[in-house]
């Protein structure tokens, strides 16, 4: 008996003394964490804010509640979290594909355009736009929030090669060519009609020599495969995805596949890791909620959520509130931080640790179950340190991967004549 209670005692000693070592591990791991992502240049290449900001009733100034008020970025929130640059997307959801829309379509860009310079005059003590790394880290600096601009869609530009050179000029330094749908550009990955062009139509080709001479980084977020590989061989600099993930781990059509990583990798580009969950990791089905989702589209004939976009105002507020109740009746499932880091794991497994960063797709549907928005952000790096990511590896998926390919890009311009 005396045997069996002194056995009994020394394993309750070895427990509690691994539970308690174990305990101190992770308060060394949590202080090394917020010390690398405090001290880190972070940046997130990809939210769709714009789309509330040019709708109005927005306070990006306020810490506004992600859940009641559906938006994840805001300049409180993006403090909290330890972010100091995000990339706001001028995002145009795809439309008809005549002159008419076509000219709409370039005028709704130059709006939100407006309501993004509008914002940063009003908020001009809180927040700077930025249009090269230097900019940034000087931003940075006075505590300010940086913001960087990018366009999401080619469909802005409709057939008007000029419309770069004036979205150039507006702060955006890079153009996604083409959203859920074929455009004039280039096919889609997720275009339920297939392709178009087996890659860029001539059109794309001159817009991808045009924005090379520009300087303005080509995103290939959303591209066919056959897309992709015409952007590779075309552009004479690094082209970037800035908000998807690695096939291999989530099979998406969004998400690239490993010899399409090969091929960034050897362009010197990067691939920005999308925060949506669909993406992330493959979400058992809701027969329930994609019903319901299924008729809210149909109701406003729409084919996604942001296609609300593209409604009228009054419309708009409805088809939201439809949704967020949506939204409360059938909760979204949602990926982890862990299952997110595993697309980072396998990329720099694959092609090296140069080619990866940030890209949520915040108030774009990017959302972790622990990294529901920007407040959160600090949890990507406590599992890339938990993973055993050095500090150098961790500031360079925050921002040094991604501002090697804007200084690339930009020192590429050529002095051609502008493509008319």
């Amino acid at each position: 008996m005396k045997t069996l209670i002194r056995s009994t005692l020394i394993s309750c000693f070895a427990l509690s003394t691994s539970v308690a070592m174990s305990q101190e591990t992770d308060k060394a791991l949590l202080k090394k964490a917020k010390k690398i992502h405090e001290k880190a240049f972070t940046v997130d290449t990809h939210a769709d804010t714009p789309m509330l900001l040019s709708r109005g009733g927005f306070d990006i100034t306020k810490d506004n509640d992600a859940r009641t008020t559906n938006s994840k970025v805001d300049y409180p929130r993006m403090k909290r979290g330890g972010l100091d640059a995000i990339f706001f997307a001028v995002y145009l959801g795809q439309g008809p594909r005549n002159t008419e829309a076509h000219e709409a379509a370039k005028k709704r860009a130059l709006d939100i355009f407006e309501a993004v310079n509008t914002t940063l005059k009003n908020t001009s003590s809180e927040a700077e736009l930025a249009t090269t790394p230097e900019e940034a880290y000087r931003i940075g600096k006075t505590g300010k929030r940086v913001i960087f601009i990018g366009v999401e869609n080619g469909y802005a530009m409709g057939h008007d090669l000029k419309m770069l050179q004036k979205f150039y000029d507006l702060g955006a330094r890079y153009m996604t060519l083409c959203h859920s749908s074929n455009n004039d550009i280039c096919d889609s990955s997720t275009d339920p009609k297939g392709a178009e062009y087996q890659g860029l139509s001539p059109l794309g080709e001159q817009v991808v020599k045009e924005m090379n001479r520009l300087g303005m980084i080509i995103d290939i977020s959303h591209v066919s495969d056959s897309t992709f590989y015409d952007a590779i061989r075309l552009s004479k600099v690094p082209i970037v995805a800035t908000h998807s993930g690695a096939r291999a781990i989530c099979n998406h059509p969004r998400n690239l596949t490993d010899d399409m990583l090969k091929a960034l990798a050897k362009n010197g580009g990067v691939i920005q890791l999308n925060l949506l969950s669909d993406y992330i990791k493959t979400i058992p089905p809701s027969p329930e909620r994609e019903a319901a989702m299924k008729g809210l589209y149909e109701k406003y004939n729409i084919k996604d959520r942001r296609g609300m976009a593209t409604l009228s105002e009054e419309q708009q507020k409805q088809a939201r509130a439809e949704f967020m109740e949506l939204n409360k009746k059938y909760p979204v499932q949602l990926a982890t931080v862990k299952d997110a880091i595993d697309h980072i794991d396998h990329i720099v497994k694959l092609i090296g640790i140069d080619h990866v960063g940030m890209g949520a797709d915040f108030d774009g549907g990017g959302a972790l179950a622990d990294c529901f928005d920007v407040s959160q952000y600090e949890n990507m790096t406590i599992e890339l340190v938990r993973r055993g990511y050095s500090k150098k590896d961790i500031e360079k998926i925050w921002s040094g991967n991604f501002f090697r390919v804007m200084k690339a890009v930009e020192k590429g311009k050529t002095q051609e004549v502008s493509l008319k």
